[in-house]
């Protein structure tokens, strides 16, 4: 009997650590420079315009653990940037981890290298980090998923880490430590400029 109560202490005590979104409704979230369509089956959708677009989510904060989701972008050139965005204090102070599909399969190696990106606005913003620090904070995804389809990408972030694994590769694409610490909380589903966006299967875990 002690045994089962221990097992049940423990389930209660990960499932108020984790959340798995069931099928998402607008008022979930807070929508910014981009229009929200959210399909049947749950995907969350943004449509392409100029600069950066945000899908904060309401009522959920993040400080460390896994971010866990299904992402879809396009094979455009320049016309897709997926990903999230977390320790958000507003729409310019965060950090993100997003993808660049076009380059995932492009012929041209140093393309293919700028395929997954750690940014740190205002500061940190990619150009910046491209010209001070190359092949730091972006790299490619190998093995390289297909650019105009659904793939799974896994993000760990602790203090001193951030650990991105794509389709469940037991060796990280990207490992970065961070390059501030807002002490912000808010997450959001991110694209870049003029990018579109699709996401599903959104689950958080906090660190224990």
């Amino acid at each position: 009997m002690k045994t089962y109560k221990a097992l049940i202490l423990m389930a209660c005590l990960y499932a108020g650590n984790s959340f798995g979104q069931a099928k998402p409704k607008a008022a979930d979230f807070t929508v910014v420079n981009r229009q929200l369509t959210i399909t049947d089956d749950g995907t969350v959708q943004v449509n392409g315009v100029d600069n950066a677009g945000f899908v904060w989510l309401n009522n959920r904060q993040f400080t460390y653990g896994t971010i866990e989701f299904d992402v879809k972008g396009n094979d455009k050139l320049q016309g897709s940037f997926v990903g999230v965005a977390f320790h958000g204090l507003n729409d310019s102070t965060y950090e993100s981890i997003y993808f660049r599909p076009f380059n995932f399969k492009a012929d041209d190696a140093v393309r293919r290298s700028h395929s997954v990106q750690y940014i740190a606005p205002p500061q940190y913003d990619w150009p910046v980090l491209r010209e001070k620090y190359p092949n730091k904070y972006e790299l490619a995804v190998t093995p390289a998923p297909d650019p105009n389809d659904w793939f799974h990408a896994k993000i760990e972030v602790t203090k001193d880490k951030i650990s991105v694994y794509v389709n469940n590769a037991k060796t990280p694409a990207l490992v970065v430590a961070p390059l501030t610490h807002t002490r912000g909380t808010k997450i959001a589903y991110w694209v870049g400029n003029g990018s579109p966006g699709d996401w599903k299967n959104l689950k958080i875990t906090d660190k224990k």
